[in-house]
């Protein structure tokens, strides 16, 4: 049962939290209290972590909590939640594996596959369960009972019996399953109340990427589909998918300064909040430092602002722009200013989704900027995806009134430029910019070339950088070679000197 609507699923009934938030949220509320639910995935996804995150959460909450291991000792366990600066206090650990299997005068091996061997491991946990009387318990692993039990029919009848027993005894329990069956057991699928599928795949370069998804869950909505998460000190992290249609705010819409007159008139007036804007041109042009100057100006009126950095370095950006007389470590120690660097070789999509999420509803930003779009493609699994994604985030984005600047890349300097990837449909504004010749030099040409909010200029105005950020000419007139790609100018508006204009104003 998956949500289609358009608005946040809401909870019916009491919920348990799974004590990972993100993953609370993608179950819109948490488990249902009292249900037998399975977490599967291979070896090393994360289902130990997982479940004593959900013991830790019950322990917390003043419940009795019990982990039942097949597969693990104790003192593993111990040494696996120390690793995440975690004690196991209020969380009992019965292991059914002791010394005791080891003994070779025993006729039994561990886990020997008999009958009778299957029906004592099922009794211990009844008496178990029946003495500690526990809210919630772990069952890690069905692989091992999967073994005893040898049989399909028999495997089945002891899991519904044990399904039986607890929900009598009023115990929530996760069953923990490493898909070790040749075929994949649909059985498990079938009697669980809820089934939540842990994924991993490793990448050619990078961390490997995780990812869940909630198979099935009866009697409540949920969001469908994957979510990425994360396995690291702390234990594990989830990253819900976007659904922008649940994000919707009221917010001004009228047009904000750039802090340039002249790029203002190119634009139709500014930037609108609510709307993105690409600013597509090849490396070099200046389209960092244009994002830049923007950003800065809705600093300067007061607003928040959030930089993701993809490619440069933190340390060249913040010389940079102080150089070019757009000092940004004012704002950043007031806290307007957050620029966060990425590598893209360790993110997935949906932690950065999280980490747009978290800046905008948290710390409030208003403008935001992606710099650039081509590592980012770089950080996704396929193209589709990355077009998926960003309609999403950029839906989001805009229904929060946030003004967004994404900065894209062209392969080439001139002639034939071009493009990773189409994203001008997604955009509510397109600011061009093109390399062209005049009088020997080579120079930067501006234009806007898409605009959905604003009656936008249709000339060519030059661009250049200079000690007072950016300069915007006059409208040029009579180009040569603008559809070949290459451009050069035989008009008679002059060209900018890099020379502020008198009073200091940038032009």
């Amino acid at each position: 049962m998956t949500d289609t609507s358009t608005s946040p699923p809401t909870s019916v009934g009491p919920r348990i939290s799974t004590g990972v938030v993100g993953l609370d949220d993608v179950l819109c509320g948490g488990l249902t209290p009292s249900r037998l639910y399975l977490l599967e995935g291979n070896p090393g996804t994360g289902k130990t972590t997982l479940a004593l995150q959900f013991l830790r959460d019950g322990a917390g909450r003043g419940e009795r909590t019990l982990y039942v291991t097949l597969s693990e000792t104790a003192d593993e366990l111990r040494s696996a939640a120390a690793t995440h600066g975690w004690a196991l206090d209020g969380i009992e650990v019965y292991e059914l594996v002791n010394e005791m299997g080891l003994d070779p005068d025993g006729e039994q091996s561990i886990l020997h596959p008999s009958e009778i061997e299957l029906g004592e491991t099922v009794k211990e946990v009844i008496a178990r369960v029946d003495d500690l009387r526990p809210d919630r318990v772990v069952f890690d692993s069905l692989s091992e009972l999967r073994l005893l039990a040898q049989n399909p029919l028999r495997y089945r009848r002891q899991i519904l019996a044990l399904k039986q027993f607890f929900a009598t005894r009023a115990c929530t329990v996760l069953m923990l399953d490493d898909r070790t069956s040749e075929t994949g057991d649909l059985q498990l699928h079938s009697i669980a109340h809820g089934v939540v599928s842990l994924e991993q795949a490793p990448r050619e370069f990078g961390s490997e990427r995780r990812r869940l998804r909630i198979v099935k869950m009866r009697g409540i909505k949920f969001r469908g589909g994957y979510h990425d998460f994360v396995l690291e000190t702390g234990g594990v992290q989830v990253f819900p998918r976007l659904i922008a249609a649940e994000h919707r705010s009221a917010f001004d819409a009228r047009a904000r300064s750039t802090g340039s007159d002249e790029l203002d008139l190119l634009l139709g007036g500014g930037l609108v909040p609510g709307t993105n804007t690409l600013l597509l041109g090849p490396s070099g042009v200046g389209k960092t430092t244009t994002a830049i100057r923007c950003m800065v100006a809705a600093l300067e009126r007061g607003e928040k602002a959030t930089y993701y950095l993809f490619d440069e370095g933190l340390a060249t950006l913040l010389a940079r722009s102080a150089m070019l007389g757009m000092d940004l470590a004012p704002h950043i120690e007031a806290g307007r200013l957050i620029i966060t660097q990425i590598d893209p070789a360790e993110l997935s999509p949906g932690e950065f989704s999280s980490m747009t999420r978290q800046a905008v509803e948290e710390r409030g930003s208003t403008f935001v900027v992606v710099d650039s779009l081509n590592a980012y493609l770089h950080a996704m699994p396929g193209e589709e995806f990355l077009i998926l994604q960003m309609h999403e985030l950029l839906s989001y984005l805009n229904q929060q009134g946030i003004t967004t600047l994404l900065v894209l890349g062209q392969h080439g300097v001139v002639g034939e430029v071009r493009t990773d990837v189409d994203l001008s449909y997604l955009s509510d504004c397109i600011l061009l910019f093109r390399f062209f010749e005049a009088k020997g030099e080579v120079r930067t040409a501006l234009s806007v070339v898409k605009s959905r909010v604003n009656a936008h200029e249709r000339t060519i105005r030059e661009m250049k950088l200079s000690g007072h950020g950016i300069q915007v000419g006059r409208a040029l007139t009579d180009f040569e070679g603008v559809l070949t790609g290459l451009p050069s100018y035989r008009g008679r508006v002059p060209m900018l000197t890099g020379e502020a204009p008198a009073g200091g104003e940038v032009r």
